[in-house]
């Protein structure tokens, strides 16, 4: 059976988000936020191993918080990138000699707090199938095209629109060629590894998730998050 790991990517500066750390470390009855992502990823049973990227001013502070919050399934802390594309490839980089070309990675951005256990096992089970997932909100609600002066287009079908969630997934050696074959500008184009893995030519399959699908990128956000932690996102905590 291949086996399974994470990049938990996590190298922003949060400049959207208007504090003095970035989200990732926000305090939660006395631990970063991002410790409770990896607790919850280390109960995985399907997952090997985590690989944490972060923002390389924080990289001393990140290693010594795994050291005290997170023991279990943390293999190694590593250093972004200027770019989300450069933190991406630096985190692959880091399971190089670890992972296996057939093995299966899964990105889980920091941003999104909570962890769908079950939509996770299903990316993974998807990428051995199918060579790459991601875990996916279906669209409820009338779905229009609106136009730069703020002027609804036309009605978009909601069943063929969805947002994206973490994590993605991939098998390591192919999403690892990409990034160490494709020119720097190119993958400076394109605003997610789904993006990069569209272009070239690798389908993607949806698993949809029905949680809350919460993207912790500006203050009232995190307000959102702070109200339901406790007895939604880490309950099991």
């Amino acid at each position: 059976m291949n086996q399974k790991y994470v990049l938990l990517m996590m190298g922003g500066i949060g400049s959207r988000f208007g504090a003095e750390l970035p989200k990732q470390f926000t305090d939660v009855d006395g631990r970063p936020l991002f410790s409770y992502i990896v607790n919850k990823l280390s109960r995985l049973d399907c997952i090997s191993g985590i690989v944490v990227v972060v923002n390389p001013a924080y990289l001393e502070d990140t290693c010594n918080w795994v050291r005290e919050y997170c023991p279990n399934k943390v293999l190694k802390v590593v250093a972004g990138g200027e770019t989300r594309s450069d933190s991406v490839f630096n985190g692959l980089k880091a399971l190089k000699g670890i992972a296996n070309s057939d093995d299966v990675v899964l990105m889980h951005d920091a941003t999104h707090p909570y962890v769908d256990m079950e939509g996770t096992k299903k990316v993974a089970e998807m990428v051995e199938r199918y060579g790459s997932a991601t875990l996916a909100s279906l669209n409820y609600d009338t779905t229009y095209l609106m136009d730069d002066d703020n002027n609804i287009k036309e009605v978009i079908p909601r069943k063929n629109v969805i947002a994206g969630a973490s994590p993605e997934g991939f098998r390591y050696k192919q999403i690892y060629d990409i990034y160490a074959n494709t020119p720097k500008e190119d993958m400076e184009k394109m605003t997610s590894v789904g993006a990069i893995a569209l272009a070239h030519h690798i389908p993607m399959k949806v698993v949809p998730t029905s949680v809350l699908n919460l993207k912790i990128t500006y203050p009232e956000d995190m307000r959102l998050f702070m109200q339901l932690y406790k007895t939604y996102f880490f309950n099991e905590e």
